[in-house]
């Protein structure tokens, strides 16, 4: 498999090749790492959020947006493929890199985790990249700052003026389009948690509705969660049955059928405290190649509904 820092590269050539009519911003650091802003104080829009997209998964997923139906209303719905899910959803788009600073905060993913390679999936896979120019895509409220940058220079090892970090907040259109777009990634982690073999799941794709922008972060991340857990679906397609399939989906938590904004009020917002088998889409089919098709979960359009406050 080629770099997958290399495939992300090309598309962040693209992004600020067309950084104008993305309407997403991008400059340089004084330590002459690159930001491009994909939606903290720029607007970016749809098509920056789907190349946003493309980028966290280091263009070895598709991702496409189309008008849909929630609850009786007109909505948009993000969908993404993949026939490298462990790759392109576990080992690139996982949100796994906690990117803390003295002046800085924000939750990385993308092809950058893969430098590092330190995460349970990396050796479960089997991969460690290597490459010269790095792309990590960040969650946050503000602008990277320099020591953020440093921060994935230092463990990526490359130079700083070699990384680039994609920002954007959850309450923007580019992270609703992003966020949506992980019911794929979130059911592959959840059936590689139950103890799956990650090399034995042969696609995936999945779909969830565009949370509304939120006028806040807190909100913005209620939302985006509960347009997974709660209106999310996937396909997966596998070699080998497994009895913890009917496990994967949301419906299996505890505390599936409370909103996330609920979970997360009571919990203080303690994210390391929400039970982690709640981030999965709400129905999910599992496809057994010449063998049996599972279908477990299910959507809950209401609770959706409100949390989007249609």
């Amino acid at each position: 498999m080629e770099s997958l820092n290399r495939m992300a590269i090309e598309l962040v050539d693209e992004a600020l090749d067309y950084a104008e009519e993305l309407n997403v911003g991008g400059y340089d650091l004084e330590n002459e790492a690159t930001v491009l802003d994909f939606g903290v104080e720029f607007d970016g829009g749809i098509e920056a959020g789907l190349l946003l997209t493309e980028i966290q998964t280091a263009g070895l997923a598709t991702p496409s947006y189309e008008l849909g139906d929630l609850d009786g209303a007109a909505l948009p719905y993000v969908e993404l493929s993949t026939d490298q899910p462990a790759l392109s959803l576990l080992c690139s788009q996982k949100a796994g890199w906690e990117l803390v600073t003295e002046d800085f905060e924000g939750l990385g993913s993308g092809p950058a985790r893969a430098l590092v390679a330190e995460e349970e999936e990396f050796r479960r896979v089997g991969y460690t990249d290597a490459f010269d120019l790095t792309a990590l895509a960040v969650e946050t409220e503000a602008i990277p700052t320099e020591s953020a940058a440093a921060q994935v220079a230092d463990l990526a090892e490359v130079e700083t003026s070699s990384v680039f970090l994609l920002a954007y907040r959850t309450a923007s259109l580019a992270g609703s389009i992003t966020n949506a777009a992980r019911a794929a990634e979130l059911a592959t982690f959840r059936l590689a948690e139950l103890g799956y073999d990650l090399r034995d799941i042969v696609s995936a794709t999945g779909r969830a509705p565009v949370a509304p922008v939120a006028a806040d972060e807190q909100t913005a991340i209620a939302r985006t969660n509960d347009a997974i857990a709660y209106g999310g679906t996937a396909h997966l397609t596998v070699r080998e049955d497994a009895d913890v399939f009917d496990s994967v989906p949301s419906v299996a938590a505890e505390d599936h059928g409370r909103p996330f904004g609920d979970i997360f009020d009571e919990l203080d917002w303690d994210f390391e405290e929400v039970p982690s088998d709640l981030f999965a889409p709400a129905s999910v089919t599992i496809d057994v190649l010449g063998g049996p098709t599972y279908v477990h979960g299910e959507t809950d359009e209401e609770l959706v509904a409100q949390s989007f406050d249609l």
